[in-house]
């Protein structure tokens, strides 16, 4: 494993309303050491409190993909998209050229727990878009969002792959990539590798042609990316 993250070591951020974890350097969370991997530029798991949320804001040239855990979030922005965001769903905003937005809980009273993720586009400039999908796991692993949003999966301007994990109290899976980066993210729940233990919030990069074998400890939920060199 070329880079490790563990969960206790991330950016925190306290606002009240917001209670958050930030895997990269982040807004006035900075660290040298942790700007992203590959084209993976950030991994924020947010919980925002009922009642409250993002403000309209801008983004530009950059692929967004939220992922829900629990609750639900209200999505609004300048291309005429309005959409509630419940748990289970994934939605992807391409912000080329241009776009603002705005992100609520869509509860008065419930905590919404979602990871918002960045990863830098192929193409600059490009028109904006936005989708969203719940998407069923179909085994061990089921991509959810893919460069050309082959099957049931979101598509991404970038040569990267999002897929969810899920696997049980004693599974095993193999993940790697045959070319360029991978990195893995739990969600929830724990493994133990080659390489060490890992649990809930802790992550780690792999190289083109290395292999790593999971081995559930117990309920797991997590991401693997796949990204160019």
């Amino acid at each position: 494993m070329k880079y490790i993250r563990r969960a206790n070591e991330r950016g925190r951020v306290d606002l009240g309303w917001l209670q958050s974890n930030h895997s990269f350097s982040f807004g006035h969370y900075y660290d040298p050491k942790h700007m992203g991997v590959s084209e993976l530029r950030v991994i924020n798991e947010d919980r925002v409190a009922g009642g409250t949320g993002f403000d309209t804001h801008g983004h530009r040239d950059m692929e967004i993909i939220s992922v829900v855990l629990s609750g639900a979030l209200k999505h609004k922005d300048s291309r005429g998209n309005e959409f509630v965001v419940k748990a289970g769903d994934v939605q992807r905003m391409s912000a080329g050229s241009g776009i603002m937005h705005s992100e609520y809980n869509a509860s008065q009273s419930e905590e919404a727990h979602f990871l918002q993720i960045w990863i830098q586009p192929k193409f600059r400039g490009i028109t904006p878009s936005y989708e969203q999908m719940t998407i069923a796991q179909t085994g061990a692993l089921t991509p959810l969002v893919t460069p050309n949003g082959k099957g049931d999966t979101l598509s991404i301007n970038q040569d990267a792959t999002l897929s969810r994990v899920v696997l049980e109290q004693g599974q095993q899976l193999d993940i790697g990539v045959a070319s360029g980066t991978g990195y893995f993210h739990i969600i929830s729940g724990s493994v133990y590798t080659e390489q060490g233990d890992f649990q809930s919030g802790d992550a780690f990069a792999t190289d083109a042609e290395e292999r790593v074998t999971l081995h559930a400890t117990d309920h797991l939920v997590a991401l693997w990316f796949e990204l160019p060199s």
